[in-house]
């Protein structure tokens, strides 16, 4: 018996010595004497290590667009529509405004407009109140509730957007048109105020106003009516009389504002400026610093005549 123990011992032995598993007990191998354990674990880490990667990827954030805070208070005190101010004049005469041109570019007005969420402001000549007028029609459609709205600077010659909103130059307009590798995304800014958010004019170029009329630009436009179909998109223009690109904008759009300095624009500019613009399918004129009610007196505020190009209906409004 003694004999058979002893032989089982040291068979159990040479078992153990030669790394073989014995029934019955925890086996603890050395990693470098096991090279098909080491083999078989590789895919169970190289996919641990997918999965992990694939988590990580799955929770990393979008690209959001920079954020920017308009000083609303200082907008407020220069005679600016703004969110939650107290109803005023100015506030009336756009939601007078803007309501044709949000039921054209939703499809609600008398026929479909193609192309009716974009929306150019211009004038004839230069320092008749555009900038003012882009400002405050894209902050109005921006309270609307069921509507956002994106301002574009595209007066490449002369930006005002920015400085006017209290807010520095950055890439924008001429970044995307000269950089392909550049997205709206990438330039677009949003802003404190709901719905409302700013594409700028971009770093300076010694061709912008070429720019607006090249084909870059009529790719821009066609990606931008349709990647954002649902957004209305404010562009304030060079004006029309003082290069063609402006007019080459303008064959693009769906709508156009042409705002008229009350006593101070020709008739023939006007005229001259209309007739630029002739392909555009709806055309809407604003008078901007009408008279008030006072016999030869202006109002402190910007009053505004409105005409339908293509109807019969009028409004009017002026700052008390």
């Amino acid at each position: 018996m003694t004999s058979s123990i002893e032989k089982a011992a040291q068979r159990l032995e040479q078992l153990r010595n030669a790394g073989t598993p014995v029934p019955g007990e925890a086996v603890h191998l050395d990693p470098t004497s096991a090279p098909q354990q080491t083999k078989s674990s590789l895919p169970v880490a190289e996919s641990l290590f997918q999965s992990s990667k694939s988590a990580e990827d799955a929770s990393s954030p979008k690209q959001v667009s920079k954020s920017v805070q308009v000083d609303l208070a200082s907008l407020a005190a220069a005679g600016f529509v703004t969110p939650n101010a107290p109803r005023s004049a100015t506030t009336d005469q756009f939601r007078v405004i803007k309501r044709p041109l949000l039921d054209n570019a939703t499809g609600k007005g008398a026929a479909l407009v193609a192309n009716g969420n974009l929306i150019m402001v211009t004038s004839a000549m230069p320092g008749e109140g555009k900038s003012f007028m882009a400002i405050n029609l894209a902050m109005s459609m921006a309270m609307e509730l069921n509507h956002t709205v994106m301002l574009v600077d595209a007066d490449v010659a002369r930006p005002s957007v920015m400085s006017t909103l209290g807010l520095p130059q950055a890439r924008g307009l001429l970044d995307l048109l000269l950089d392909p590798t550049i997205g709206v995304s990438d330039v677009l800014l949003r802003t404190n105020i709901d719905n409302f958010t700013l594409l700028p004019t971009g770093l300076p170029h010694q061709r912008a106003t070429e720019l607006l009329a090249s084909d870059a630009m009529v790719a821009l436009l066609e990606d931008m009516s349709k990647r954002y179909s649902d957004r209305i998109i404010v562009f304030d223009s060079p004006p029309l009389l003082l290069t063609t690109e402006a007019r080459a904008l303008a064959s693009h759009m769906g709508q156009i504002v042409m705002v008229v300095q009350a006593e101070k624009t020709l008739q023939s500019q006007v005229q001259h400026a209309l007739s630029t613009i002739e392909a555009c399918p709806i055309k809407l004129m604003v008078l901007n610093q009408a008279r008030t009610g006072g016999v030869g007196a202006y109002g402190y505020g910007h009053g505004y005549g409105y005409e339908h190009t293509h109807g019969r209906a009028r409004s009017a409004a002026v700052a008390a």
